[in-house]
Parts: C-alpha cells; sequence; structure tokens
C-alpha cells in the first residue's frame, strides 16, 4: 500500500500534534501541503464529508481526519513506541481536554495577536504560501488571509479573544496541577496527554523546536511575557527539547 500519507498544514498546532505522533513512532510516511484557506474544503473531499479540518491520514485505504483518531489509528497499527500508558483512559481523558480547551482558544489569540502589525501579516502571508508553484505576493495574500481567520476563527471578535487568552491561561493551570512536581502528565513516562498539551501550546510557547516561529507582536508579548516564568511554560519547553526531534524519522 505504499507509505502513509500526512495531509496537514505545516504552521497548525493540530498537524504538529500529528507530526510528533509519526516521527515519535518512527513511521516512515509522507507528507503534502493542503493549501491554507482551502483546508475545510479539502478536509471534506479527502474524508468524504466527514471532516472539514487538517490533518488528514490517508493510511490502508482509509482516509482518517482528527488528530485523535489519528493517534489511535497510528497507535493500532504500529504499537512500538506506545503513546498509550497503562492508564490509558486518563491520558486520552486529558488528550481531550487540551484539545477542546486549549487548541481552539490558542489559535483564536494567537491569530488574533499575529494581525495587529503588518510586518507579522506579511511574514505570515510568505509562510502560508511557501507551497505555491508560483510567488504569491504578500500585500495580495494578506487581506484575503485576515479576512478569512476572522470568518474561520473569529480573531476579530474581541469578547471571543479575551475569553481564548483565559483559556490560554487556564490551560497552563491544568498542567501544573497535574504535574504536581513531576516530569509527565500520565504516570512516568511520555504520552499522548504529554504531547497533546505540548503541541497545542507550541503557538504561545514557541519553543526551537516547534514548526514556525512567527514575528512576535507587542500584543503577542503582553501574553508570552506574563506567563513565561511559570511552571507550565517552562514544561513545554521541556517536553519539545527532550521528546520532539531526538526521536524522530
Amino acid at each position: 500500500m505504499g507509505r502513509p500519507l500526512l495531509w496537514h498544514l505545516p504552521i497548525s498546532h493540530y498537524s504538529e500534534k500529528v507530526r510528533w505522533a509519526l516521527d515519535w513512532k518512527r513511521v516512515p510516511h509522507r507528507r503534502r501541503v493542503m493549501p491554507p484557506g482551502l483546508h475545510p474544503l479539502g478536509g471534506l473531499v479527502l474524508t468524504g464529508g466527514r471532516a472539514f479540518t487538517m490533518p488528514v491520514l490517508v493510511i490502508d485505504r482509509q482516509r482518517i481526519g482528527d488528530s485523535t483518531a489519528i493517534i489511535a489509528a497510528l497507535e493500532e497499527r504500529f504499537p512500538e513506541r506506545s503513546l498509550y500508558p497503562p492508564d490509558e483512559a486518563r491520558a486520552l481523558e486529558l488528550e481531550d481536554w487540551f484539545d477542546e480547551n486549549v487548541g481552539p482558544a490558542a489559535r483564536q489569540w494567537g491569530f488574533n495577536a499575529l494581525l495587529t502589525e503588518p510586518e507579522a501579516v506579511r511574514a505570515f502571508a510568505v509562510k502560508q504560501t511557501e507551497w505555491a508553484p508560483v510567488r504569491v505576493p504578500p500585500d495580495a495574500f494578506a487581506p484575503i488571509a485576515r479576512a478569512f481567520l476572522a470568518l474561520r476563527y473569529s480573531t476579530a471578535d474581541a469578547a471571543g479573544v479575551e475569553e481564548a487568552r483565559r483559556k490560554v491561561r487556564a490551560g497552563l493551570d491544568r498542567i501544573e496541577a497535574e504535574l504536581d512536581g513531576r516530569d509527565y502528565l500520565v504516570g512516568d513516562r511520555f504520552s499522548v496527554a504529554d504531547l497533546t498539551a505540548a503541541a497545542l501550546f507550541y503557538p504561545l510557547v514557541l519553543p526551537e523546536e516547534g514548526p514556525w516561529q512567527p514575528v512576535r507582536t507587542q500584543a503577542f508579548l503582553e501574553l508570552q511575557d506574563s506567563v513565561r516564568d511559570r511552571p507550565g511554560f517552562r514544561w513545554v519547553e521541556k517536553t519539545f527539547h527532550r521528546h520532539r526531534h531526538d526521536d524522530g524519522v
């Protein structure tokens, strides 16, 4: 059947979650970028209407959307270097909590903060059009991206962005409460809970091992600087450093 094929978005934290799982398990695979902005349609086409998000994994004649379902499929097919600890139910509960509470909030707040300065918007436009066979002028792409993000992720909703900022802080609270001084969220080894929490916090922490380093706007730094010294923030940095690339393919 050939190698699994991952359709993904390079800067997406949910795509990073799945890329990390594939690399952690050392699964040989191919990757293709779904053109940003077209990814809801691409997801619907790839999954036959079952999902409109990225990433999507094509494996064994199946097309699987949703990062949690993809990791479950990888666990079934590639059990080595398991991401499911003995207390699997607890790890899956935390995976779901961070997926639902931190993922959307980090994305809404992060894009809102990025859109506040022209230099950051231009850099974002360049990054988002790297896949294109011809160069797309950043100044032409930027207003389209701004409109899409407002429509898709409510980045222009001031009240919603403030609530997203609160949820990001609450996510750090949850990490710190679950760790309680330990290195891992569940048990004594790296699991899907750690991978999920760390990957979904990359838009705030921006670890060196993460997939993208955007321009840090003043709006971005206001939140990042206020939480930089928190144990949860430092844990995300440490988790990326210890487990992201040294165990990859």
